[in-house]
């Protein structure tokens, strides 16, 4: 076990979390949330369309594609869009408890 690459990794990072000149502004925090969920939404939409692909092609009597690649990219897919989902419903959960703050 290499503890000191490790500790030296720490090290940096501690230092980066010091060195922030400015305090992240509720903007800049929305923008980088916004960006992330668009990357997952964008996965999520290439893990469908691989899935679809596989499973026409594999209907059409594509030979280089085989029933367990069918299945697991299926399932792939499915987990990916349940998270999704499920992050989506915690969101909206959240949001409703916000307004729902006395102010």
């Amino acid at each position: 076990m290499n503890v000191n690459g490790l500790q030296a990794e720490m090290q940096a990072m501690g230092l980066e979390a010091q060195n922030t000149s400015r305090p992240a502004t509720g903007q800049q925090v929305s923008a980088d949330f916004g960006a992330l969920f668009n990357d997952a939404v964008k996965s999520v939409n290439q893990l469908q369309s691989q899935s679809s692909d596989l499973s026409t092609r594999f209907d059409q009597g594509d030979h280089s594609v085989s029933l367990s690649d069918v299945m697991i990219a299926r399932n792939k897919s499915s987990v990916a869009f349940e998270a999704t989902v499920q992050v989506r419903n915690k969101m909206v959960e959240a949001y409703k408890q916000l307004m729902n703050m006395p102010v």
